[in-house]
């Protein structure tokens, strides 16, 4: 059993090592500097009194909440997610599920804004849609993504990050570490 364990955790490491980032015009960029220009951004939100607003599908939409909490308490910055039920029913019922994130953003974000995507397949059309609409706006956007290197998100944002997981909790324990090494350099 424990060489299971050991085994989980230099692939783990590996998909760490080898997660890529790239900028909006798709130039690769080394990690260090990438987190560096994530972080300066996201303290250029919090110095305008703007949002990070944070979105995910499942366990992408319960990690973009957690992170959301953190980035308030100890990043000391506004943020927003999208996760009451009656909101996200309206909209679905009433919209369609692809627009649970774009249409609230077309009320609450404004230029200046920060939107953080997080999907394991970087195909969810509701992400790829407010993904569009926040890039519409004048929001900045940063894409995590993983599974497919050619998926859509990845190519998306002003900053987006993709961890060659091939599973959902792997790509979901990369997307958490990304997160936490971003939120750590800002508190």
């Amino acid at each position: 059993m424990g060489k299971e364990w050991h085994l989980l955790v230099d692939t783990l490491a590996e998909l760490l090592h080898c997660t890529s980032f790239r900028s909006a015009d798709g130039s690769n960029l080394e990690a260090d500097p990438a987190f560096a220009m994530w972080r300066e951004a996201a303290l250029g939100v919090r110095d305008r009194c703007k949002t990070v607003f944070l979105i995910g599908n499942g366990a992408s939409a319960s990690m973009a909440s957690h992170f959301a909490a953190d980035l308030a308490k100890n990043g000391h910055l506004h943020t927003e997610v999208f996760s009451d039920l009656s909101l996200i029913t309206a909209i679905s019922n009433d919209l369609g599920y692809e627009n649970v994130f774009s249409e609230p953003l077309k009320s609450h974000a404004s230029p200046g804004d920060m939107l953080v995507a997080i999907s394991s397949s970087g195909r969810s059309p509701n992400i790829l849609k407010a993904v569009e609409e926040a890039t519409r706006m004048g929001v900045r956007v940063v894409t995590l993504s993983a599974m497919a290197p050619e998926n859509p998100l990845r190519r998306a944002g002003w900053l987006n990050a993709y961890a060659p997981a091939p599973t959902y909790g792997l790509a979901e324990t990369c997307h958490a570490a990304i997160l936490h090494h971003w939120m750590d350099s800002i508190a």
